[in-house]
């Protein structure tokens, strides 16, 4: 852009180029522009010369656009005639210049300020020019201020300046300047501490009564008493209630009220620094577990009438993927809920979790959840108390409420701690409660919002599903968990001992009783291990999710010694009617072998009483013969019995000459049935 003698003209090259930004117009539009003389043409193009438009000939349109990419043309110029110094002291000057309450300066005063004090060094050397001319030539006469006020009028038109556009206040400025320097560009309204309407001592005293609990004053009770006590103290009062409020909201002012008023830990969450972390970027590195409201209504029958309920949910969900793993609904959030979602879990996974976090409540900091939680992963710690944000389970919950949940009409709305809790239409709830889940209906439903997050895209990349992002994943420092790994982590311990009776051994769980034995190879009562334990002491190891089996361990100085396995004791109908296929087999074989166990153990008993002369027949006494076993059924089952004397070089002794010598001894034998 020029002026061509009086008139400021563009030319071709500033509407039409591209290489600084979008063109103002095209050069289609250009020429049609010239070809309909809609534009006057100062100056035609040739080979020396390049075409002139007049700017204000320019359709609006385009005068428009030309400003937006180029300013105003007439101020360009203006200010290309009468350039300006740049004066970079001044610029560090304002912006590090601090006022009396120690903050800084607005911007946009420390670009006034600066361009004020360019302007008066440019006044400042037209002065300092002229004294020295007048020097040069002899010359005693004033300065003629009137050009130094000219200029300065053409240099507000051009650079826009707000010096006093009075000689005698320009003129004065303009020595006060030279004499004490920028610090007197800045305005009296930013230091003069007399024009603040809230003094400190006054401010205090608003802070105090917005502090106040006895009573408690609402902002507007707090604006009519603080001007009761400044007329009693002599403080100006506030003219207006928002003048109040906005001090009470000032950035320096609101963290000495804010936790009295709405509690310390809502200060904390608008104060405190946060951490910004990173997220895991491999599959169980970081576990997290936490419960929750289970957000959907469900009917229920109590006392003969209908009610609707909820119900807790304790979930395990894996930080990397935000795939929900393992889940427990449970009338409230216990140990038992968090054992069963953790080994849902770790099923789910088939892998150990590096690092496992919960928020220590539930029964988390008894001594068997933390060897449980030990035995699980490397790490297991709880999130910080009080300090919702730090868990990304929350924000899980949160996106799974508003995502999946939401969709159902039995929704139950946020959680009463979320930040955006949303409203639920109570009147139609109420209107179709019969059309609500029952419970089995409602565990059905949310296994399958479950699977539906789990299917959705991953929100750090669209094109996997959040199961996909998991299963695609692999973590080298987790170990993949075996059926030992299984029973170390997940099946309980009795904390008492329990004996071995002639009724099995007997625990209790979720105050039902479970009654274990051991079986031999086919399945049947294992009668020779009975023989060795029944009456010792056992510590049973069990799955409380299956029941159906037991470990059973020895307590020894070096700790428990496992022993064998036992499973559910086996029963029998009472009633011949109801008798299932086996049950009279397994009636049958039970007599017969305590019937044998019975002789078995008398022989045995017998035969270390003659060898140590303590036996009855040895004293003219006689043994009594077995109740319930006839003379013959005796004979058959002792001769099947091999007897094993103490002496280790003799051979073993047959029933047979076992009885003989017993005849021998005493013509009353003990075997002689009457």
């Amino acid at each position: 852009m020029e002026f061509f003698g009086n008139i400021l003209a563009v030319t071709m090259h500033d509407l039409t180029r591209w290489d600084d930004g979008e063109a103002v117009m095209t050069k289609a539009i250009y020429d049609h522009l010239i070809k309909r003389g809609q534009v006057n043409v100062l100056q035609r193009a040739c080979r020396c010369k390049k075409a002139l438009i007049e700017y204000h000939s320019l359709p609006e349109r385009f005068r428009v656009r030309f400003e937006t990419k180029y300013g105003d043309p007439e101020k360009t110029m203006k200010q290309e005639e009468l350039p300006l110094a740049a004066d970079t002291e001044a610029q560090k000057y304002f912006f590090q210049y601090l006022l009396p309450n120690g903050e800084h300066l607005p911007l946009a005063k420390q670009e006034e300020y600066t361009l004020n004090a360019r302007v008066l060094n440019a006044l400042r050397e037209m002065l300092q020019t002229q004294k020295v001319m007048r020097r040069a030539c002899n010359n005693n006469t004033p300065v003629i201020w009137a050009n130094l006020f000219a200029a300065a009028g053409e240099l507000r038109d051009a650079y826009g300046h707000t010096l006093p556009k009075s000689e005698a206040r320009l003129r004065d400025k303009l020595r006060q300047y030279m004499k004490e320097g920028y610090g007197c560009l800045v305005s009296g309204k930013f230091c003069n501490s007399n024009t603040l309407k809230i003094t400190p001592a006054a401010g205090r005293q608003i802070v105090a009564l917005r502090r106040c609990r006895v009573p408690v004053y609402t902002t507007k009770q707090l604006f009519e008493e603080f001007n009761r006590i400044a007329e009693r103290r002599g403080w100006k009062p506030l003219a207006s209630y928002s003048s109040l409020v906005q001090y009470l909201e000032r950035p320096e002012v609101k963290p000495l009220w804010y936790d009295a008023v709405y509690g310390e830990l809502a200060a904390k969450q608008l104060f405190a620094r946060r951490n910004k972390t990173e997220m895991p970027t491999l599959r169980d590195s970081l576990w997290y577990g936490d419960g929750t409201k289970l957000n959907l209504y469900y009917k229920a029958v109590e006392g003969g009438r209908m009610v609707v309920r909820t119900v807790q949910v304790y979930e395990v969900v894996d930080a990397y993927s935000e795939m929900l793993l393992g889940y427990c609904v449970s009338p409230t959030e216990n140990f038992d809920a968090q054992f069963r979602a953790f080994r849902m879990a770790v099923e789910t996974s088939g892998h150990k979790p590096y690092e496992i976090v919960t928020d220590n409540q539930g029964g988390q900091r008894s001594k068997i959840a933390k060897r449980f939680f030990a035995g699980i992963a490397q790490i297991t710690r709880p999130t910080a108390p009080y300090n919702a944000p730090s868990k990304t389970i929350e924000s899980v919950f949160g996106r799974f409420q508003k995502q999946v949940l939401h969709a159902d009409w039995r929704f139950t709305g946020g959680n009463i701690s979320s930040k955006d809790a949303w409203k639920i239409n109570r009147e139609f709830l109420e209107a179709n409660r019969e059309k609500l889940y029952t419970y089995e209906e409602l565990l059905a439903a949310y296994a399958e919002a479950r699977s539906r997050w789990n299917a959705m895209p991953h929100p750090a990349c669209a094109e996997k599903t959040r199961e996909q992002m998991y299963l695609e994943s692999v973590n080298p420092a987790t170990e993949p968990v075996t059926e030992l790994d299984m029973i170390d982590m997940f099946w309980l311990t009795t904390e008492q001992s329990s004996p071995f009776t002639a009724d099995g051994i007997t625990i209790q769980y979720r105050n039902r009783k479970y009654t274990y034995e051991v079986l031999a190879a086919d399945g049947t009562p294992d009668y020779e291990w009975r023989r060795e334990n029944t009456g010792r002491e056992f510590f049973v190891r069990f799955d409380p999710e299956r029941m159906d089996r037991a470990l059973l361990y020895t307590q020894t100085p070096m700790g428990l010694r496992y022993e064998t396995v036992a499973y559910p004791y086996l029963a029998v109908r009472r009633n011949i009617q109801e008798q299932r296929p086996g049950d009279m087999e397994l009636i049958r074989l039970n007599d017969a072998m305590n019937k044998r166990e019975r002789v078995r153990r008398q022989i045995e008993n017998h035969a270390l009483e003659l060898e140590h002369g303590v036996a009855p027949e040895q004293h003219g006494l006689h043994t009594p013969a077995l109740k319930g076993i006839s003379e013959k059924e005796y004979e058959r089952l002792a001769d099947a019995i091999m007897v094993i004397p103490s002496e280790p070089a003799a051979e073993p002794m047959a029933v047979g000459e076992y009885e003989k010598m017993i005849s021998n001894a005493d013509p009353a034998s003990i075997f002689n049935r009457m």
